[in-house]
């Protein structure tokens, strides 16, 4: 499994790049997406909507479930991949890449994020 080193994680599986940057692009793990199954919708909050790190902003359904998905970082919703609505299927494909789901304009104080080993020694992404 990929757990990229440039990127900070959530214990929740989300992933964020920059996060210390006027921008911050978001998107849920491999693990996260290799665990949920076939995704075949995904909610994405909207342009313009304000999110607050730790809270659900949308959500992710697979053939298994649907879980929500929680924003890492507190700002306004500046781009958001409309790729990932059409096809849904890019974030088992690419989670890391073409999969990203939102960009938020990041406001301070940035919330505690995990670094690649720590979310690599997480208890259910070490199994």
């Amino acid at each position: 499994m990929s757990i990229p080193s440039e990127l900070f994680y959530t214990a929740e599986h989300e992933w964020v790049a920059h996060p210390s940057g006027p921008q911050a692009r978001v998107g849920i793990t491999e693990y996260a997406a290799t665990t949920l199954g076939d995704i075949v919708f995904v909610d994405l909050p909207e342009f313009g909507q304000h999110v607050k790190a730790g809270e659900a902003c949308g959500e992710i359904e697979s053939t298994k479930s649907t879980s929500e998905l929680y924003s890492p970082v507190s700002g306004r919703v500046i781009g958001v991949n409309e790729r990932v609505v059409d096809a849904p299927e890019l974030v088992n494909d690419d989670p890391y890449g073409e999969g990203w789901l939102f960009v938020v304009e990041a406001v301070a104080p940035l919330p505690a994020l995990l670094d690649a080993n720590a979310y690599a020694a997480l208890p259910d992404v070490a199994k």
